[in-house]
């Protein structure tokens, strides 16, 4: 049923932009947050191929990438608290970091200016089961060179973000989760948002990643669907481990516009362009956890079976999120064209 907030014509648009999405295939949620009001939240398609579960507002989606923004608020958390320091070295934290590590921050790994190596091309071919955070921290300890030196340059860096959790966990004395779960998901009534890797709780309303097992597939009337859940990078949390939903995330976006979790100060940071994005395919700058391009705050989330995108209008008090259960299409356009269909009124 369409939402009352909008008219046909817009809802019509909309379900044409999300038409790929429907039916039988794996699919969508959907959210439209205008001046604090969800005047969209539905599902498309299946959450569950096999078992012919449809998708909706409390469908749990893998995050993937917008786990950054939740990994870069716990720093600025505890920043506030006092328990660390936005430009305290790395290694301060985690002083079993090689020397090439000595002159990264913490700001290095919030803007991906660190310089550090991607864990994944660290990894051999046949790693054994699933690399977890430390995993990530135990490839970087045997490395001895960083990409360029930290600060000089962008490189988008998963991890960083790995060791951010890390960190997390140091200066906090909790697990990853368990801090994510105390000092943001549950203030926030997030209660089905969870980091999560295999072994640890649950996912409830659980989306499962699909990709296509051929061409036809891409097209949302046709094609073979295969299950492409987990890799072995799955259960890294700090740069892609977070379940959510779009409810969820509505709560998430409605605590963006006030202080009580991050104050005016942090808030400024995590949202201004600390450095200009460069290597990737869109013009951007980025923050802590943020990419910033003209007047929206945005980021993307791509892994294995999931695709997923969040743009906010702050100044128009209008945001879009749109997770998926897939490896294609890419959303950040269609959600960007929906934005235009709420920023015309």
């Amino acid at each position: 049923m369409r939402p009352p907030a909008t008219d046909d014509t817009t809802g019509d648009r909309i379900d044409q932009l999300m038409q790929r999405y429907d039916g039988a295939v794996p699919g969508a949620s959907l959210l439209v947050v205008r001046d604090g009001e969800a005047v969209v939240q539905r599902g498309y398609g299946l959450s569950d191929c096999e078992a012919g579960i449809e998708a909706g507002p409390a469908t749990n989606y893998r995050l993937a990438s917008l786990t950054k923004q939740f990994t870069a608020a716990a720093i600025l958390l505890l920043a506030q608290d006092g328990r660390l320091g936005i430009d305290d070295p790395v290694r301060e934290w985690l002083p079993t970091l090689p020397p090439a590590a000595d002159a990264i921050t913490l700001r290095h790994l919030l803007t991906h200016t660190s310089g550090l190596v991607d864990y994944e091309d660290l990894m051999a071919p046949d790693h054994p089961g699933q690399i977890r955070d430390a995993g990530v921290l135990q490839l970087l300890e045997r490395e001895g060179r960083t990409y360029f030196t930290p600060g000089s340059a962008y490189r988008y860096s998963n991890s960083g973000y790995a060791l951010l959790a890390l960190v997390v966990e140091k200066a906090s004395g909790e697990t990853f989760p368990q801090f994510l779960r105390r000092r943001i998901f549950e203030p926030l009534g997030m209660h089905d948002t969870l980091a999560y890797a295999s072994g640890g709780p649950e996912v409830p309303h659980r989306a499962w990643g699909y990709s296509p097992a051929d061409a036809a597939a891409s097209d949302a009337t046709g094609g073979r669907w295969t299950r492409t859940d987990q890799s072995p990078t799955s259960a890294v949390l700090g740069d892609g481990g977070i379940y959510s939903s779009i409810g969820d995330l509505a709560r998430w976006d409605a605590a963006l516009y006030d202080d009580r979790l991050l104050d005016d100060a942090s808030r400024a940071s995590a949202f201004s362009a600390q450095v200009e994005v460069t290597g990737e395919p869109w013009q951007a700058g980025y923050g802590f956890g943020w990419r910033i391009t003209g007047d929206t705050l945005w980021h993307s989330g791509e892994t294995i079976g999931f695709r997923n995108v969040i743009v906010r209008w702050p100044q128009r008090r209008l945001t879009v999120v749109l997770l998926s259960n897939r490896n294609e299409p890419e959303p950040y356009r269609t959600a960007l064209a929906i934005g235009e269909l709420f920023l015309d009124h």
